[in-house]
């Protein structure tokens, strides 16, 4: 992969962790206390995989991938990238493991996996919509 590729792609994924911020601040401050926790945390699980998608439509022409090869390797280096910034402020926030799991499961309205799996396809799925494969 091109190197500037590879730097557009982190700095997408930066502004995209950034969202997931704001979209947690707005989860605890507004949805939960508005529809409860359940409604709120699928909310927002929703939210975040409509914003994670809709930033890959918008920064797509920017970072330049164009071949699927690129385009999946960029999904699955954000995913990468989000897996390991979940688990690792998780152990700074001295949760156990089995504790940072529970995330990966459909509980009590949870749609962390299926953020990860919009994360991982967000490039492919954006190139589509844009009708460039």
């Amino acid at each position: 992969m091109i190197p500037w590729l590879v730097v557009k792609a982190v700095i997408v994924w930066l502004i995209i962790l950034g969202l997931a911020f704001a979209n947690a601040a707005l989860r605890e401050a507004v949805l939960v206390p508005w529809i409860g926790k359940v409604r709120g945390l699928t909310l927002s699980g929703v939210i975040l995989s409509a914003l994670v998608l809709g930033v890959a439509y918008l920064t797509l022409p920017w970072i330049g991938a164009s071949r699927a090869i690129e385009l999946l390797a960029i999904g699955m280096g954000w995913l990468v990238f989000t897996l390991s910034f979940d688990l690792l402020m998780g152990a700074i926030q001295g949760e156990r493991i089995r504790q940072q799991f529970d995330a990966y499961l459909f509980k009590r309205g949870n749609l962390w996996p299926v953020v990860l799996l919009v994360t991982a396809s967000a490039p492919w799925l954006a190139a589509k919509l844009r009708g460039w494969m």
